[in-house]
């Protein structure tokens, strides 16, 4: 398709985002032709605003506007157990659970050599430094169930046992719903390995 070279421009901005595709890049600036001048100025404002005003909490490194996270200036949360994930969305995905009231980490990613990333690239000095005062009693390490995080989680796991500091990891397995005719060899190998008695 041949566009206006503005529209062109737009398209092409939003395939650059992870899970757009050219269709959907082009949906996204169709609708933002058909939107009024002031609903794109709003959509604009927030883009920047995000740019301009969300940063690293300096204790656990969640995305905040504030000088630490909500989560960290919550007097209520459990710092004796910290969990560790890769990204901030993970921090999001943990409290969905209403589950989980203690602390975060976040590594900002995982260990992947095939993409030149190397433990010294995450925030893995940062969680050793969190252990100095002897508050943490357990860690929780939340990374995907990939190779890499995997990779990460063993890596981390062997800097913290000589700590003298409880490490766990999440369990894999079959999702609720799930259906065993659809689960990959992997996953009911994880199932297996990570079953519990009830």
């Amino acid at each position: 398709m041949h566009y206006a070279k503005p529209l062109a421009k737009l398209v092409s901005e939003f395939e650059k985002l992870p899970g757009i595709g050219p269709k959907s890049a082009q949906r996204l600036a169709f609708h933002i032709l058909r939107i009024n001048e002031d609903e794109a100025r709003e959509l604009a404002n927030a883009v920047m605003d995000v740019k301009q005003y969300i940063k690293l909490c300096p204790v656990c490194f969640n995305y905040t506007d504030q000088p630490r996270c909500e989560i960290c200036s919550d007097a209520k949360r459990d710092r004796s157990v910290l969990c560790v994930v890769s990204e901030p969305r993970d921090v999001v995905a943990m409290e969905k659970t209403n589950e989980f009231r203690g602390m975060y980490h976040v590594l900002g990613g995982v260990i992947s050599p095939m993409d030149g990333i190397g433990p010294e690239m995450l925030k893995i000095r940062e969680l050793l430094a969190r252990m100095t005062d002897g508050e943490v009693k357990e860690i929780i390490l939340a990374t995907n169930p990939t190779i890499e995080g995997d990779t990460t989680a063993m890596y981390i796991a062997g800097l913290l046992k000589p700590l003298g500091v409880k490490v766990s990891r999440i369990a894999h397995g079959m999702p609720v719903g799930g259906d065993m005719d659809y689960a990959d060899q992997a996953t009911l190998i994880q199932a297996l390995q990570w079953r519990r008695e009830i």
